[in-house]
């Protein structure tokens, strides 16, 4: 019997973020998936904004934005003729490193992380299936199959990142609430007469809608839309069967199909992300429709969440409760996602004069509307970026400095760009403006790192308080807001939630050649 600190069933995105995310901090851990290699098929392809920052303190995030393609515009098309277009270059400036949405296709997502995980030192084992597993008190035992040889695998904690059809959430019993829409959907990567277009147009029809978007650098489209009602139940459908409505609805011909295939889109939440030694992330604990490009994002914010509480954990820093806050975090905007992609999706795709009403006459007002002030800029790219993805009811999140509540994403100040010395692996602490020399002292008491800056005005206008004090998770949250540089209420705070602070030794961020 081998054993691990930690085993994680499923290598798609959710699965190596964590996975690499706890190699980097030395913590040991196996990741195996049934299927032979990584993914093959481009399938989620957005990488929003709060991901690319994660990534930043991966070292993976310019590698990433290198390979991708930056989504510049929306087009909405009605009749052949643009019904209205909203910028997205740079649509988020001064709100994030990386101010856009990018297309960079999952099968180059997947083989980009398993390269940094093989040089992290840890190797994904292709062909292996978690059949089952019992726990214990001190554990878990799993039964991996390979090549037909069943094995049994002992680990502290179990990560469930298998997908919508997750063993480990089948195996803990719990519910997958939701259902599933009657339309079935086509997707097709497919390469186009003509100029390769960089932006996402939005064709709106009668009786739906049809997508096209940049796939890849190397000049793929993505075409998406819903099956012709009376071609959805061909067996055996291709991109030859609905050619004809897909080029005259999308006004292009299509040269050559990459892949092709239909599905039908779900929409479900798991009853729990967490039962005893067993964690459920990604598509194992939420689905829901692709409106937003959020799916995958929120599978490697989960991953991001759980992989420092685990190492925190496991490296003795912190007490088993402190994993009981992923749970209470992911698992409320999870459920708030799904209700909100759900209501988008039903308007988007709805038959009948409602659904019609929305397709031709509300979206082409609203989004002029949005796209023609800054505010309303700011507003649609930290709904879409996930950057206001916050947790203020977690027992984590504590205080208010200025117009930063604990739980809520630090705000980053490209002037000194605030984000530079998150490395992902440490608690910190950050200050804008004068650093009281009791206050530093008691941080280096407790081992942890500051970093400070001079007030600016500039500070002041993100939400940050003069000479505030914000204590840093290493996910970049804010856990301790604290306007007046209290070392008592830190000490406090630590003491509270078991937390033994400390600068973190493990591997560098991993660089790719």
């Amino acid at each position: 019997m081998s054993e691990t600190e930690i085993l994680i069933a499923g290598a798609g995105p959710t699965g190596l973020v964590l996975a690499l995310s706890l190699a980097r901090r030395g913590i040991a851990c196996r990741i195996l998936d049934r299927a032979a290699g990584p993914g093959e098929a481009s399938r989620a392809m957005v990488v929003q904004a709060r991901t690319l920052e994660f990534y930043r303190a991966l070292g993976l995030a310019e590698r990433v934005v290198a390979g991708g393609v930056p989504v510049e515009a929306v087009h909405l098309i009605e009749a052949g003729a643009e019904a209205a277009r909203l910028p997205l270059r740079d649509f988020g400036a001064g709100l994030s490193p990386y101010p856009f949405a990018l297309a960079f296709p999952q099968d180059d997502h997947e083989r980009l992380l398993v390269a940094a995980l093989q040089q992290a030192g840890l190797a994904v084992e292709w062909g292996t299936e978690l059949t089952g597993f019992t726990e214990t008190p001190e554990g878990v035992t799993a039964t991996l199959r390979r090549d037909g040889a069943e094995t049994t695998c002992r680990a502290a904690w179990l990560c469930g990142c298998d997908g919508a059809h997750s063993r480990v959430r089948e195996t803990l019993g719990l519910g997958f609430a939701g259902g599933t829409y009657a339309q079935l959907f086509y997707v097709c990567d497919a390469r186009i007469e003509g100029t390769f277009q960089r932006d996402l147009f939005i064709h709106l029809a009668d009786r739906g809608l049809a997508l096209m978007l940049p796939v890849r650098s190397r000049g793929v489209q993505r075409l998406i839309g819903v099956v012709p009602p009376a071609l959805a139940g061909r067996a055996g459908l291709g991109f030859e069967d609905i050619r004809a409505e897909v080029e005259a609805l999308l006004g292009i011909r299509v040269a050559a199909v990459n892949w092709f295939s239909t599905y039908h889109v779900h929409h479900r939440v798991a009853a729990q992300f967490r039962r005893g030694r067993a964690f459920l992330a990604g598509d194992a604990g939420h689905i829901h429709s692709p409106a937003g490009g959020q799916g995958m994002n929120t599978g490697i914010g989960d991953a991001v969440n759980l992989a420092w509480k685990l190492a925190e954990v496991v490296r003795g820093r912190a007490p088993p409760a402190l994993l009981d806050s992923y749970e209470d975090e992911r698992i409320p905007f999870a459920r708030q996602l799904v209700a909100t992609t759900d209501r988008a999706f039903r308007g988007a795709v709805a038959g009948g004069l409602g659904g019609r009403l929305l397709r031709r006459w509300l979206l082409p007002h609203l989004l002029p509307l949005v796209a023609s002030t800054g505010a309303g800029r700011h507003a649609f790219f930290r709904i879409l970026s996930q950057i206001r993805i916050a947790y203020p009811d977690s027992a984590l999140s504590e205080g208010r400095a200025g117009g930063i509540a604990g739980g809520e994403r630090l705000p980053w100040l490209g002037e000194v760009d605030n984000f530079a010395p998150l490395d992902g692996r440490s608690w910190r602490v950050q200050i804008h403006g004068a650093v009281r020399p009791g206050y530093a002292a008691a941080l280096a008491a407790q081992g942890l790192p500051l970093d400070a800056w001079p007030w600016t005005e500039a500070a002041g206008q993100a939400g940050f308080h003069r000479d505030a004090a914000y204590l840093l998770r290493p996910d970049g949250h804010v856990g301790l807001a604290d306007p007046a540089q209290d070392a008592g209420r830190l000490a406090a705070y630590a003491a509270r939630h078991g937390l033994r602070f400390g600068a973190a030794t493990a591997a560098p961020a991993a660089t790719l050649e």
